[in-house]
């Protein structure tokens, strides 16, 4: 019998290896002094220290708090996930998605953060004049987790009314 956390978990831990797998590729790469144009002008890499939070949000180098603030965050969601996982919420297979993506994610980023004091960003994308923050595999994880759990939310809140509807609709009868 398998448990309601093996799955999350071992998407989580996908995630993560992944993160970390390309982060240490693009720290022994010799990105950290060059850009390598992968497609031109939408596509390349790139080696981004971010003291911020996703897309350089709160990113400024003169304020000291950031760390500190972002480890707290990252351990906090990290507990909100167990906890959603632990009251069985995960029992749906679009929450677990979601859940393990963001677990992955957000452990992720909060190793870099622990370790070096910054998020290392790789991906840089670019399209017609417009373009995107750098990015690391994390953020994928975590942006792909929230989307799916925003779905995951709105499905469940519409089977619970459709439910209630039903229920409602008997009564009349």
């Amino acid at each position: 019998m398998r448990s309601k956390y093996t799955y999350p978990l071992v998407l989580g831990a996908i995630v993560l290896a992944l993160d970390l797998a390309t982060k240490l590729w693009v720290l022994s790469s010799g990105l950290r002094y060059e850009s390598l144009t992968v497609i031109p002008g939408f596509f390349d890499l790139v080696y981004v220290l971010n003291k911020g939070a996703a897309f350089g949000f709160l990113g400024d180098q003169s304020i000291d708090w950031q760390r500190p603030f972002f480890i707290c965050t990252s351990l906090l969601a990290c507990g909100v996930i167990v906890y959603l996982l632990k009251i069985g919420y995960g029992n749906e297979p679009l929450a677990s998605t979601g859940l393990g993506l963001l677990l992955g994610g957000a452990v992720g980023n909060l190793i870099d953060r622990i370790r070096i004091g910054y998020v290392v960003d790789f991906l840089d994308f670019s399209i017609a004049g417009w373009h995107w923050p750098a990015f690391n595999v994390a953020d994928i994880g975590i942006s792909c987790g929230v989307t799916i759990l925003l779905i995951s939310f709105y499905i469940t809140e519409r089977r619970v009314r459709r439910s209630g509807n039903d229920r409602h609709e008997r009564e009349d009868s």
